[in-house]
């Protein structure tokens, strides 16, 4: 692969998915190699070039995870100890799990709790004080450490870990920790400091236009689960990091390689959940016929972005977009093509077959996260299921009160899996197919779908509910 190859891959899918902004880094056997796209605002429209920062969301879990390893390394945090050792005022609807959640359970998504809290805690420095204090409120989906669920507000935990450790706001802990020492100077939290650079805006498909979303970023509350604005060099900069012992760029000693390596080793096994086959610290970890991919993607209200590592074969592409939903599709591809240039393939799902009615109807049901609700129904040999966010959220989630079309899914089972799945979204959204599964209580009782990276549970409540890890594991009752 080199610059040009990269470049004409990149324009080809900007054009073909329409995306507004592009851009596109690959490191491969210590070589940079950069293409960019498109323009950083449809209404204000400059040309995405190697400054241009866009908003890299989710990824910047993996930054706060870091930080966080970094003072296990000094002995200030255990990743065994309680979280109410750090955050003595951490406070759950579940008092048990308040008590007994680990720095882990955080780490590696297996808290159990609702993930989806987006309320705003203001711009001040108590920001994400006052967003941990609401999570008492959260309901608990499932046992603590039952299985991995993704969840945003237990990262915002984590950052406020950082904050009592430290006693610095999360941000500035974040720049003394992580962006000064390997020199990300194109990473920010702050607006204040993202509007001094060029920067992409977020857009979205409303109908067939696509539209600039407003406000540009979420709440300050949120920074520790993905409140990153960074350009694909700072991104590739992560990569080499993650990739080598644990020395920036200059030679200086950062974190022990032991800890770099640590953090890409399985906690728990989620194999078809469509999150990842498992998860590390923080890492979501792929085996692509005996290869381990090794990334973690990001998404916001206008941007989506992919980050992927091969250790074993010292790469790493990334690909940031501006636009929420058109962008989804084209760093899926993206990132595809670059591993298949690596000769790094996926192994494809066999192919799903057709089930009676009477099998069905075991799966025929609600399904609800706190911020969602999937309602499945028999359809074709297999299940359509409606997704719709729940009135509750919109207000957080969507503040211009412009909820994006939720599209249709069509669930295909696959032969011999059990209760494992392909979900498959129409046509026009060219999204390749995702992996799912139902999960069942030790009574066998369908009781939640993992799909999306996250578990919903069926409603209402049946007795004896419970959830499991896997197909085919049994697992205690849920309270």
């Amino acid at each position: 692969m080199d610059q040009k190859k990269l470049q004409s891959k990149l324009d080809e899918l900007g054009e073909h998915f329409g995306t507004p902004g592009v851009a596109a880094g690959v490191l491969l056997e210590g070589k940079e190699i950069y293409a960019y796209y498109g323009v950083t605002s449809i209404e204000n429209p400059l040309p995405v070039d190697e400054n241009t920062l866009f908003q890299s969301g989710s990824t910047g879990k993996t930054f706060t995870a870091t930080a966080l390893m970094r003072l296990v390394e000094q002995g200030l945090v255990e990743l065994d100890e309680k979280v109410r050792t750090y955050v003595p005022e951490f406070k759950l609807k579940d008092e048990d799990v308040a008590q007994n959640v680990t720095v882990m359970h955080l780490l590696n998504h297996t808290a159990g709790w609702s993930g989806e809290l987006y309320d705003d805690t203001g711009n001040g420095d108590d920001a994400l004080e006052r967003y941990v204090a609401l999570m008492e409120g959260l309901p608990q989906d499932f046992p603590l450490g039952l299985t991995a669920s993704y969840n945003n507000a237990s990262f915002s935990l984590v950052g406020r870990i950082i904050e009592k450790i430290t006693g610095k706001t999360y941000e500035d802990a974040m720049k003394e920790l992580i962006f000064d020492p390997l020199g990300q100077d194109h990473s920010f939290f702050h607006a204040g400091d993202v509007m001094t650079h060029r920067f992409a805006v977020g857009h979205r498909k409303d109908d067939d236009r696509t539209i600039v979303t407003r406000p540009y970023r979420d709440s300050r509350g949120m920074n520790p689960a993905g409140g990153i604005s960074q350009n694909a060099r700072d991104l590739i900069t992560w990569a080499r990091f993650h990739l080598g012992d644990g020395r920036s760029a200059g030679g200086d000693r950062v974190m022990k390689q032991e800890t770099i390596d640590l953090m890409k080793q399985p906690t728990v096994s989620i194999k078809g959940s469509g999150l990842a086959d498992h998860v590390g610290i923080c890492w979501m970890l792929h085996d692509y016929q005996g290869v381990r991919v090794v990334g973690h993607g990001g998404n916001t209200q206008g941007h989506s972005s992919a980050f992927t590592t091969v250790p074993e074969r010292d790469f790493a592409v990334t690909v940031l977009t501006n636009c929420s939903t058109t962008g989804g599709s084209l760093k899926l591809e993206l990132r595809r093509w670059a591993l298949e240039q690596l000769g790094v393939v996926e192994e494809p799902d066999p192919e799903p077959v057709s089930l009676d009615d009477a099998k069905l109807a075991d799966y025929v049901g609600a399904f609800e996260t706190h911020a969602t609700r999937l309602e499945s129904s028999v359809k074709d040999g297999g299940l359509g299921v409606e997704i719709t966010v729940k009135p509750e959220s919109v207000r957080a989630l969507f503040p211009d009160g412009k909820v994006p079309e939720q599209p249709p899914v069509t669930v295909r089972f696959l032969p011999g899996e059990g209760d494992r799945f392909v979900y498959l979204f129409p046509e026009k959204y060219e999204v390749p197919p995702q992996s799912g599964y139902f999960v069942r209580d030790e009574s066998g009782d369908v009781v939640g779908i993992h799909l999306g990276g996250r578990l919903a549970m069926r409603v209402p409540a049946r007795r004896g509910s419970g959830g499991r890890g896997a197909p085919g594991q049994k697992v205690p009752a849920a309270r």
